[in-house]
């Protein structure tokens, strides 16, 4: 090997070398992860719900209810805060459920009573409404088969002779959409139990629809009819229910309305 050739490898040897020894000494530039942004903070507040399942009448007693937490924005209007009412789980004991509550319902105002002077049924009447009772047949014949339950709504037919007397009778609807508040003594379905059996039932009724409904049991017999619970607020029945301003005569048997006018 001359001399030349063993220049030429020495020193590119040499340059190999420097450059692993610059290779090493070079330090990596660590990669920076930015943490993400916290999440919003969210707002809640206490809410007082039902702490198990409460059917309507129910009086309320000491642990029926406990407070959740709940988004501020999800409060709606009607639900009882801590922040507002710290005291009203003690306030509310001996209370009555004008409706049902599931467990966790939030609990409104509106839906619960408290009723230390009066009777059981007043407390879960609306505002402005009466309670009335129809006599029905206790098997079912007059109450859809009995399966008619407390707080659904009914249409009342009246089944009558007709005016020329001897076997014909006619039939009309002379409410619709009332809201059944018991059959017999039952205000609530009692173990699952989804026929309720009784020989009359209580029905929630304006002054003038009692009246109505009161003679129109003197003179016919009347039956319930079951409603859709789809049917429940329609407008068009609250208008037809409403009292024309009619007096109504019975003759020999057979009701006619006569205008006061």
């Amino acid at each position: 090997m001359n001399v030349a050739r063993l220049a030429v490898l020495g020193v590119a040897l040499a340059a190999g070398g420097v450059a692993a020894m610059l290779m090493g000494g070079q330090k990596s530039v660590p990669t920076i992860i930015q943490a993400p942004p916290p999440p919003p903070q969210i707002e809640t507040d206490d809410v007082l719900v039902s702490s198990k399942e409460l059917p309507m009448g129910t009086v309320i007693a000491e642990g029926d209810l406990t407070w959740a937490v709940w988004p501020k924005a999800s409060i709606s209007e009607g639900a009882i805060r801590k922040s507002v009412d710290p005291n009203i789980i003690t306030d509310l004991k001996g209370a009555v459920a004008r409706s049902s509550f599931l467990q966790g319902e939030p609990i409104r105002r509106e839906k619960v009573v408290k009723a230390a002077n009066a009777g059981f049924l007043s407390a879960i009447l609306s505002t402005g409404q009466r309670a009335v009772a129809i006599n029905i047949d206790a098997t079912g014949a007059t109450s859809a088969g009995g399966f008619i339950l407390p707080n659904d709504r009914v249409d009342i037919v009246r089944i009558v002779r007709d005016e020329q007397g001897g076997d014909t009778y006619t039939s009309e609807t002379i409410l619709k959409n009332m809201r059944v508040l018991a059959i017999g003594q039952n205000i609530q379905e009692k173990n699952g139990e989804k026929v309720v059996v009784g020989s009359n039932a209580t029905l929630e009724v304006s002054q003038a629809q009692a009246e109505k409904l009161i003679l129109a049991q003197r003179v016919g017999q009347l039956s319930l009819v079951l409603r859709s619970m789809f049917d429940a607020n329609k407008a068009d029945d609250e208008s037809e229910n409403r009292d024309e301003g009619g007096l109504t005569i019975v003759r020999f048997g057979v009701p006619s309305t006569v205008s006061k006018k």
